[in-house]
């Protein structure tokens, strides 16, 4: 048994930092807004002008996010006219894989349905007239979580062989943004503003069918972060994201895994597919160190025509170099039933062992819970997953029953026109409050239309409510957190190779303890370049 007074001493403890920071004195910055949004506008009218003098490129060669240049008289029939996803998961013999919200991993980059029903051919040559060079909008969650989804790289890559009819894939890009942002530090009491450059390289590398998964694959991706402040380069940081996964189909066996590792060195929660800092760290709600590692094994085996299994183990480990670091190890068992011929439902249950770091208690949970999977039409897919979880806790308090949920939603109702929705609900362990859980609950929309075949308006807006829990009954919780954020955006496609754009970033916590409220301003100019 742990006493409150030393769970309140512990959870002081980590917040040296920042309080030092909240005493130091603002940094008042008063042509700073008025100097980025000139700086903006001159980068987007110059980009305009730019985009309409580029005569050379064709506009049948400039496609929306959703959908490729029509094909040609010449094309391969294996060839879709969907765009090749970035990081797909099922193989053809086996239905899409789900992604559970219930299961105790991180958010993770499952996929739940195709994004294509006639997968492109791993043996043709994709370097013709593929322009997917503005990022299309994914739904997804906190911690890089891609709900029911293909397309987790940004801008559903397109990925080229190395030569007609060869097994090596690749793609590479860089992105480079120039960012003003009104408090570095999610300070609540003092903010500070600076200028800061992000270089982001990328790299996709890949062996095998990684289009149609129909045989044995294998793929890489990469993205370091490189984040240098101009005022305070103390601050400067170098995070990395790094996706790993590799799948084989013999038979009624489907066998596929996956590692996630992301190494993070901010007060945001970035991903692959939320690079500008949507999601902060609000359990902090300051600059932090955070690694994630999140491994992932599924084993899919028809039983029927329409019956199959699927055995999955998960293992996630948040590690926090100065908080409470946890992890988890857990199995599910699910059945799944293909009820039409676009739609799947499954049920089953998940159960694993998740240990914290002291002074805050281990746990246990088990899991049950109902899947849906809707592939409607190549403009609208949805995926649902729904249960509740009764957790146990090695300290002095009773179970813990909380519902479990995620749903993710793509539709693209015309040419150029896109919708994502996600949201989700599970359980987390504070890095930073000991003895305490919070359940977090978020939901998050994304829209993005193109006009004149080459720019592209982009909104994006979530909320998230992190509701805290004690693990000991010595120890009281009470935070309760609500979290915003809003992101308009524009970018203009140059070439076919180079695009830039500028984006505004609002995002706010409203916290029941007012030392974890913050709000922040960012404004940004970005330039991507992809081969």
């Amino acid at each position: 048994m742990r006493s409150g007074f030393a769970s309140i001493i512990h959870r002081l403890a980590p917040f040296s930092p920042r309080t030092a920071i909240d005493t130091a004195g603002e940094i008042p910055r008063p042509a700073a807004l008025w100097s980025i949004i000139a700086l903006t506008a001159g980068i987007f009218f110059t980009a305009v002008l730019a985009a309409r003098a580029q005569e050379s490129v064709e506009p049948d060669i400039l496609p929306s996010l959703a959908e490729p240049p029509p094909a040609s008289a010449e094309s391969q029939p294996a060839t879709s006219t969907e765009p090749l996803p970035a990081l797909p998961q099922s193989l053809p013999s086996a239905p899409a894989e789900p992604l559970p919200s219930s299961a105790p991993s991180l958010p993770s980059a499952e996929e739940a349905f195709p994004t294509t029903p006639e997968p492109l051919s791993s043996s043709a040559n994709y370097t013709t007239a593929q322009t997917n060079v503005i990022p299309a909008p994914v739904p997804a969650g906190p911690y890089g979580g891609v709900v029911g989804t293909r397309n987790v790289f940004p801008g559903a890559e397109t990925i080229y062989s190395a030569e007609a009819g060869g097994r090596f894939h690749y793609a590479f890009g860089l992105t480079v943004r120039g960012v003003w942002d009104d408090n570095i530090f999610l300070s609540h009491t003092n903010r500070v503003s600076d200028y800061y450059f992000a270089i982001e390289p990328w790299i996709t590398l890949g062996w095998g069918d990684m289009a149609g998964r129909s045989h044995a694959y294998f793929r890489l991706d990469y993205m370091p972060s490189i984040i240098l402040f101009t005022d305070h380069s103390g601050e400067d940081a170098v995070n990395h994201l790094i996706h790993l996964e590799g799948g084989y189909h013999f038979g009624r066996l489907t066998l596929s895994a996956i590692q996630d590792i992301a190494i993070l060195d901010s007060a945001n929660l970035n991903s692959f597919v939320d690079t500008t800092g949507l999601f902060a760290n609000v359990d902090a709600s300051a600059q932090t160190r955070l690694n994630l590692f999140n491994t992932r094994l599924r084993a899919a085996y028809d039983l029927t025509a329409k019956v199959y299994l699927q055995a999955e183990l998960d293992i996630p480990i948040f590690n926090y170099p100065d908080g409470i670091s946890d992890g988890t190890v857990a199995g599910g068992l699910y059945i799944y039933y293909k009820w039409l011929p676009k739609v799947s439902v499954g049920i089953g249950g998940t159960f694993g062992y998740n240990w914290v770091e002291d002074p805050s208690t281990d746990q246990t949970f088990e899991q049950v819970n109902l899947r849906l999977l809707y592939d409607a039409t190549a403009k609208l897919s949805i995926y649902a997953s729904a249960g509740v979880e009764f957790r146990q806790f090695d300290g002095n308090r009773g179970d813990y029953v909380s519902p479990v949920f995620e749903v993710g939603a793509t539709y693209h109702p015309f040419s150029g026109t896109n919708f994502t929705l996600a949201a989700g609900r599970r359980i987390y362990n504070s890095g930073y409050l000991a003895d305490q859980d919070f359940g977090g609950t978020y939901v998050v929309g994304r829209f993005q239309q193109r006009l004149f075949r080459r720019v592209y308006l982009g909104l994006t807006a979530g909320y998230e409510n992190d509701n805290y829990i004690s693990t000991d009954s010595d120890v009281s919780a009470t935070r309760n957190d609500d979290y915003w954020f809003i992101e308009p955006s524009v970018d203009v496609l140059i070439t076919r190779w180079l695009s830039a754009g500028v984006y505004y970033l609002h995002r706010q916590d409203a916290s029941s303890d007012d030392f974890f409220s913050f709000y922040d301003n960012q404004v940004g100019v970005r330039a991507t370049v992809r081969f």
